[in-house]
Parts: structure tokens; C-alpha cells; sequence
């Protein structure tokens, strides 16, 4: 009989079974405990968030818990699915992708019904993949605690196993465990870790790099909370309405129909699926931690969040925020549901859209790697500044406050600065750091392997300043020496030494490549010190005529 799912996901789940031995080889770390919390606003307020007619078990959300789940518990949770056995279906397979800074192991749960579970064997099933982040930002609980569930209802009997007759599904529910452990923002060093994936400064960063490099992703989902009183309260004397803030990728070079299927094919049913639930969502928007401004902004336009820089590898890429930030954990059940609600329905219409995701990938992959040495490239955008109406609660009577706000719209990108689109790029055999990265995000690099020389463009300095990368919530953590030089290419021909680097730009990651290499924009691999001098790296304005050899 065909298994009843009642929306987004049904019953009481059932009991995970722990495993005997311990997964991680450090002492289990104690969670951090959730002092008693004097809500930011009255009782009008968290009457207009009752709890979800269903009931979300995980470890974190056990009643009269004052933690959400542990480092460990969330490792015993993930160990004992992968433990499962149900006839001839697979069992899930527990990934470990590294390491984080204090040394706990940052996990995966990789669910298929291939056989063969290896990256290289997924690609040839027909089926795509799907990967899912949570707890990027270590004070952002409820997407790691709802990827736990839908890490179990799409195990083996699970309420949505079936959905993986048409894809496979990697779920990484806490990114930063550092920060989940001490309830920080950002990992163990400081770094902003979702400002930092095309840096890849943090291990945690290189984790997901090589996940998804390895395992090609038609969707990724990145699980955020936002702040819902804090600035807003203190510039408006109000607080964040809604129950989910939604947004696709939005930074130069994303191809338009990856826009377009963001938009249609998942943006457009998440806002049906989360109506219907009784769920609120909105455009994801923030606001400087500067007091005197009082402008709203979308989500950044910059290279350098997951969100963005996923999209530059031509996925689907999500972001998905509930409101969490400030508030302890009050309404933890409304938020997970929120998130699955969400994620379920990304994740349906991946199923319903395999075949034509599979085009569009298919033809923006070719797109991207045709137009080398054509046209024009965009190598800096913004959002564009108009006004919106937005809809805010009244602390106290938790009323709709309408403000007319001005709004930073990232669906609608200003271009800041392009140039003619290069055939490729030449890096300085010294360039060991940058060839690394633009590797790890699974770019082809080339290595010289007798000497020549090329026609190419050289950047010549015009103008230097240090200052801070910022994004619009303001100055990014652990980023004061950023290099901001304006520079004018000069054509010439450079002599190539044998043991340089080759970045050809007719692959399909060839914006990859733009956002890394040109030098004069705030997420540059240059203005972060990854190529250490401006000679080090030019423009190929021509294809080249060399020896090369794959770079080890």
C-alpha cells in the first residue's frame, strides 16, 4: 500500500538507534546551554508563531532541553542511519569531510538507491544530486535540527525515500561545529565561513569545496536564521515579520537560466508549500549594523557566500533563513518546520524537473566555456537601489507596521565595471595558493611545460588602499588587510616560464575563474593576499600556443 505523507513530512518519528562506539575521536563535546531568555518583544508577538500542528523529534528539540543538539549527538544521530539495513535498498553512507578547526569532524550522510555510491558511479545513474547545508553560522541552529529530520525521512522507510527513486541526496547539517559549540557566528578563528568559499581560508570551507566538487550538486540548499529583532528593532522599533526569507543566487556572470529555473521551478512552489503550512516568506533582506542607516538590503551580489559561489559552479543554489538569530530558542519548533516545509519542496522539484535541470545544466555548461575570448565579461555588480513596501511587527502589540523602506535589490544587478572576456589566465609559478583553491572548486589548471610566451593584458596599478571586504551587513570579519587597488590592463606580450599556470576559460567553472583572478574587486584572490604580486598574474588575450600539462 502507497505510504500516506501528510504535508511536509507526517507522524512522530521513530527512534534513531545510537551506536555503541563513540564516532568522534575527541572527548563528546558538552552543548552549549540556552539560558533562560527574556523574549525582545511582548506576548502579542509570539501569539502570531504558534507551534506547528506537527511535533519535530531530534535530540536539540526534546522538551525541556536547554541546548539544541550536540557536536556528539548529532554524530550518533547521522552513524546510526547510516547503520540502517532495509532489504535491497542501500544504506546510507556516513561521509567525513574534514576536520574543523578544534578538531571535530565535520560529517555527512550521503542517501542514494545507486549501488554504487562513489561520485564518479552517481553521475552515471541519471539521477542528480542534491546537497544540503545547515549551521554554517554557528548561532543559526533550526537547519541543522530539521536536516537531522530530513536526513531520517529520507533514509531507508523513510516518509520521503521515494524521492530518491529520481535523485540523491547529501545532507551536512552543521558546517561549523565550532561555532554550534560555542554559539558563535563564525568558526574557531573568527572567519565568516559563508563569506569565505571562494577564499577558502577555513577548513570548513574547504570541506564543502571538495564536497561539492566531488559530487557535481544540480541544487544546493543553504539552511540560515536571521536576526528578528536586534538592528531592526533598534532603527525601526520593530521586528522581522516573517517566517522564512528566501534567495536564489544573485552575483555577476550567473547564467540567466539558472535564474530563471530559481525562479520558476522553486522559488514559485517554496512560497505555495509554505502558505499552505500557514507560513509567511519574503525575500531575504537584512540591514547594516550602521544605526544611522536605515536602507534595507537583499542578499549580497559579492563571489564570496556559498550562495553565490555555488551558483558560479551552475547549480541551483538556495538560500533558505528562518527567524532564529536573538531569540534563544523560542518557536524552535515553528522554525525547523519552516525549514523542512522549504526543503521538502525544493527537493520535490528537483524530482518533478530532473530531465529539464539536466538541459539547462547541460547548455550553460557549454554556454560558459564557449564564450572564452568573446565579448564581455562582468567583473564587478550591485544591487540596484529603488524602494519597496515592507511589512515589520510592533514590539509590543505585535501588530503589521507598513514602512516604505529604501530596498537594495539584488534581483536586478548594475553593472560596476566589465572587460573584455579573456581566453584564459596566466599565474606566476609562485601562485602555488591560488592554483590550489581554483583546483579544489574543481577547476582544470594548466601547467606550462616548455616555455613561450603569449599576447596578453597586464594590470597596471593605478591606484592602492587597505580596508576591509564588506558586504551589507557591513565590515566582514577577519578582513582588515584587504588589498583595494584599481588597475588598467596594458596589452603585451609576456614571456611564459616553464612551471607557470594556464586557467583556460573555455570550461563550464570559467566565472569561477573571473571572480578569483581579476585583482581589483573586494573577494579577489590578489586583495586577499593568495597571489602575492601584481606580476604575477595576467590576461591570455589569445589561445595560447604552449606545451602544457595537467597541473599535479
Amino acid at each position: 500500500m502507497a505510504k500516506q505523507v501528510p504535508p511536509p513530512l507526517g507522524t512522530t518519528p521513530r527512534a534513531i538507534e545510537a551506536t555503541a562506539t563513540p564516532v568522534l575521536p575527541t572527548p563528546a563535546l558538552v552543548g552549549r546551554n540556552e539560558e533562560p531568555l527574556t523574549p525582545p518583544y511582548g506576548t502579542a508577538v509570539a501569539a502570531r508563531f504558534p507551534d506547528p500542528g506537527i511535533q519535530y523529534s531530534t535530540p536539540g528539540l526534546e522538551k525541556d532541553r536547554r541546548s539544541f543538539t550536540t557536536n556528539a549527538e548529532l554524530a550518533q544521530w547521522l552513524t546510526g542511519l547510516a547503520d540502517m539495513r532495509s532489504g535491497a535498498t542501500p544504506p546510507p553512507q556516513l561521509l567525513h569531510l574534514g576536520l574543523s578547526q578544534r578538531g571535530t569532524p565535520i560529517l555527512g550522510l550521503l542517501l542514494t538507491k545507486a549501488k554504487n555510491p562513489s561520485p564518479a558511479a552517481l553521475e552515471t545513474t541519471g539521477r542528480p544530486t542534491v546537497v544540503m547545508l545547515g549551521q554554517q553560522h554557528g548561532d543559526e541552529p533550526a537547519g541543522a535540527e530539521a536536516l537531522l529530520i530530513m536526513a531520517r525521512e529520507l533514509a531507508p522507510n523513510g516518509l520521503l525515500d521515494s524521492l530518491l527513486d529520481k535523485i540523491n541526496v547529501i545532507v551536512v547539517p552543521r558546517a561549523n561545529p565550532d561555532g554550534a559549540e560555542a554559539g558563535t557566528r563564525n568558526t574557531a578563528n573568527g572567519v565568516d565561513m559563508n563569506r569565505d568559499h571562494l577564499l577558502l581560508q577555513t577548513p570548513e570551507a574547504q570541506a564543502i569545496a571538495r564536497l561539492v566538487r566531488d559530487y557535481r550538486p544540480l541544487l544546493v540548499i543553504d539552511s540560515h536564521e536571521y536576526t528578528v529583532a536586534g538592528r531592526f528593532k533598534e532603527k525601526f522599533n520593530a521586528i522581522q515579520k516573517y517566517d522564512a526569507l528566501l534567495q536564489h543566487a544573485t552575483t555577476a556572470n550567473y547564467p540567466e537560466f539558472l535564474t530563471k529555473a530559481s525562479l520558476e521551478w522553486y522559488h514559485a512552489p517554496m512560497v505555495a508549500a509554505l502558505k499552505e503550512q500557514g507560513l509567511s516568506s519574503e525575500w531575504y533582506y537584512t540591514t547594516s549594523t550602521d544605526r544611522e542607516d536605515k536602507s534595507i538590503s537583499m542578499g549580497g551580489t559579492q563571489p564570496d557566500t556559498g550562495r553565490n559561489v555555488h551558483g558560479l559552479k551552475n547549480t541551483v543554489s538556495l538560500l533558505i533563513e528562518t527567524r532564529g538569530v536573538g531569540i534563544g530558542r523560542l518557536h524552535a519548533q515553528r522554525r525547523v518546520h519552516t525549514q523542512v516545509t522549504a526543503i521538502t519542496s525544493a527537493l520535490r522539484s528537483t524530482a518533478d524537473k530532473v530531465g529539464p535541470l539536466e538541459q539547462v545544466r547541460s547548455f550553460v555548461a557549454r554556454d560558459t566555456a564557449a564564450q572564452a575570448c568573446r565579448d564581455q565579461v562582468v567583473t564587478e555588480a550591485a544591487a540596484t537601489p529603488t524602494q519597496r513596501d515592507l511589512v515589520l511587527l510592533d514590539p509590543t502589540t505585535g501588530e503589521d507596521r507598513n514602512l516604505r523602506v529604501d530596498w537594495n535589490s539584488s534581483l536586478s544587478l548594475r553593472k560596476l565595471q566589465t572587460r573584455a572576456r579573456p581566453c584564459g589566465y596566466w599565474l606566476d609559478a609562485n601562485a602555488t595558493s591560488a592554483v590550489e583553491r581554483l583546483k579544489l572548486m574543481g577547476m582544470q589548471v594548466m601547467k606550462v611545460a616548455e616555455a613561450g610566451s603569449l599576447l596578453a593584458e597586464k594590470y597596471q596599478e593605478t591606484a592602492r588602499e587597505i580596508g576591509e571586504r564588506r558586504d551589507v551587513r557591513g565590515a566582514i570579519a577577519a578582513s582588515g588587510d584587504t588589498i583595494r587597488i584599481k588597475v588598467a590592463p596594458v596589452r603585451a606580450a609576456i614571456d611564459v616560464p616553464t612551471g607557470s599556470y594556464y586557467i583556460p576559460l573555455n570550461q563550464p567553472l570559467a566565472h569561477i575563474a573571473v571572480a578569483a583572478l581579476e585583482p581589483d574587486t573586494q573577494s579577489s584572490y590578489f586583495a586577499n593576499h593568495l597571489i602575492g604580486e601584481l606580476e604575477h598574474t595576467a590576461r591570455v588575450m589569445t589561445t595560447p600556443s604552449l606545451v602544457f600539462e595537467e597541473a599535479d
